[in-house]
């Protein structure tokens, strides 16, 4: 059934619209200061929808920055990253880095007295990270991260909601999923660099763990098992196609994970990533980009409890409340949008997750990775 409720239980989703501003005209004005993922078109997108100014825009590439104007046509073309950080009237910078970049562009984002929204992943190594942790501590800035499977797919945001309502109890698993399109002749020379991209776990699967934290409640967690490796793309060595982890989070909730850039061609869209949350009196699965053989719109929210079976179509209907918590989150110094703690937490899990799988790849230098059908030839 479809938007069902039941006993006055459960309902609808609401509306926080995508076009309502939180904060008044040029109020929160905002830069740009790199293009080097597409993500920073939704992240930029948002904070305009809810009130945000665009202001300026910086990349050394100008073919970068000619796409971004025809898309963006009320920005200003910066001359220098400088030209932006010294502005006084600029209050946070959006970046889409290469990955290896986002947390050296954060520190000097941050140094400048500015807040910094960065794309996932927001930080390659370890050592990124408690720099960034330094810094937000020193200058009193925000690091804030985009995971946009999560904050900007109205699915997940109303299972969010539901979770809260008390829908399906007390969590007990998160079991997420996402696959990817590879397209591998449209991406550039880094996404096949592994100093450069991180690694599978670091780069996508921050969006899982960072999602599992949220709907379990956890505030920390143990990487129990995780693994790495490249099945069929041998001719790009240092990209890993799969990925995994398994972990406990401090509420007692367990999660698994799996990445990969195996969707293939007949799929309607990039990736059929879902989500299943378990909970003592029922569970949830998302459906969040397509349901597959059924509807090419994405965006579906099955819940099943005590109460019933229920189908929630919830494109266009929930919006994305992230964007407008996280301006008034600068404008008022607040932590509505995402905790500093929270972001960082997700951000060193999928690097502590990344660097287990590492060494147990290393480990085993003579597993075979090679495709099936050539072990079995």
């Amino acid at each position: 059934m479809k938007h069902s409720q039941k006993d006055g239980m459960f309902y609808a989703p609401t509306s926080e619209y995508r076009s309502q501003p939180v904060c008044a005209p040029d109020q929160c004005q905002i830069a740009v200061a790199a293009l080097d993922h597409g993500h920073i078109y939704g992240m930029c997108e948002g904070l305009i929808q809810a009130g945000a100014t665009l202001k300026w825009v910086y990349d050394p590439d100008p073919l970068k920055v000619q796409q971004f104007c025809k898309q963006f046509p009320q920005v200003s073309v910066a001359p220098t990253l400088e030209h932006i950080l010294q502005d006084e009237k600029i209050l946070l910078v959006a970046a889409a880095a290469i990955p290896a970049d986002r947390g050296p562009l954060g520190i000097k984002v941050m140094q400048a007295g500015k807040d910094y929204f960065t794309d996932k992943a927001p930080f390659t190594t370890l050592e990124q990270l408690t720099q960034a942790k330094v810094e937000t501590v020193r200058s009193g800035r925000k690091y804030m991260v985009y995971y946009s499977e999560r904050l900007h797919v109205e699915s997940a945001v109303y299972a969010e909601q539901l979770i809260q309502q008390g829908a399906i109890g007390q969590i007990v698993q998160v079991m997420g999923t996402g696959p990817h399109r590879l397209q591998a002749t449209k991406r550039p020379d880094w996404f096949f660099e592994r100093e450069r991209y991180g690694g599978i776990l670091c780069d996508i699967g921050s969006h899982q763990i960072e999602q599992f934290l949220t709907f379990t409640g956890s505030t920390d967690a143990t990487i129990q098992h995780s693994r790495v490796a490249n099945f069929h793309h041998q001719q790009y060595p240092e990209l890993e196609d799969f990925g995994e982890i398994s972990l406990l989070g401090n509420s007692g909730a367990s999660g698994y994970m799996r990445v990969d850039w195996f969707t293939p061609e007949g799929l309607s869209t990039w990736g059929d990533g879902r989500t299943t949350i378990l909970g003592t009196d029922g569970y949830i699965e998302l459906r969040k980009y397509v349901d597959i053989a059924r509807d090419n719109a994405g965006d579906h929210v099955y819940l099943v409890n005590h109460e019933g079976e229920y189908h929630f179509e919830v494109k266009g209907k929930v919006g994305f409340p992230f964007f407008g918590q996280l301006i008034v989150d600068v404008l008022e110094r607040t932590e509505h949008a995402m905790t500093q703690e929270h972001a960082f937490k997700a951000a060193e899990l999928c690097l502590l997750a990344q660097q287990q799988a590492w060494k147990k790849t290393n480990a085993l230098q003579g597993f075979n990775t090679a495709p099936l059908a050539n072990r079995l030839s």
